[in-house]
């Protein structure tokens, strides 16, 4: 699973990551988002609609901030 660090970065960075990174892992495999930013909340999943990859799941970090969980679909 690749994970994508944007712990500390306003949005929209972290979906330009996201977007950025998405094909280094196969079709079907799930690319992990850390990010602190409110935003990111609605962000992350509009991005995955928008783009027709699936949002599967978020989690609260520990350590503060939300882990938020696509599967690559194409």
């Amino acid at each position: 699973m690749l994970v994508i660090d944007a712990l500390g970065r306003k949005c929209p960075i972290p979906i330009i990551m996201l977007a950025e990174r998405i094909r280094e892992v196969p079709v079907g495999q799930i690319v992990a988002v850390l990010a602190d930013d409110p935003a990111a909340h609605t962000d992350v999943p509009a991005w995955c609609r928008m783009k027709s990859q699936e949002f599967v799941w978020e989690e609260t970090l520990a350590r503060g901030g939300w882990g938020f969980h696509i599967r690559r679909m194409y």
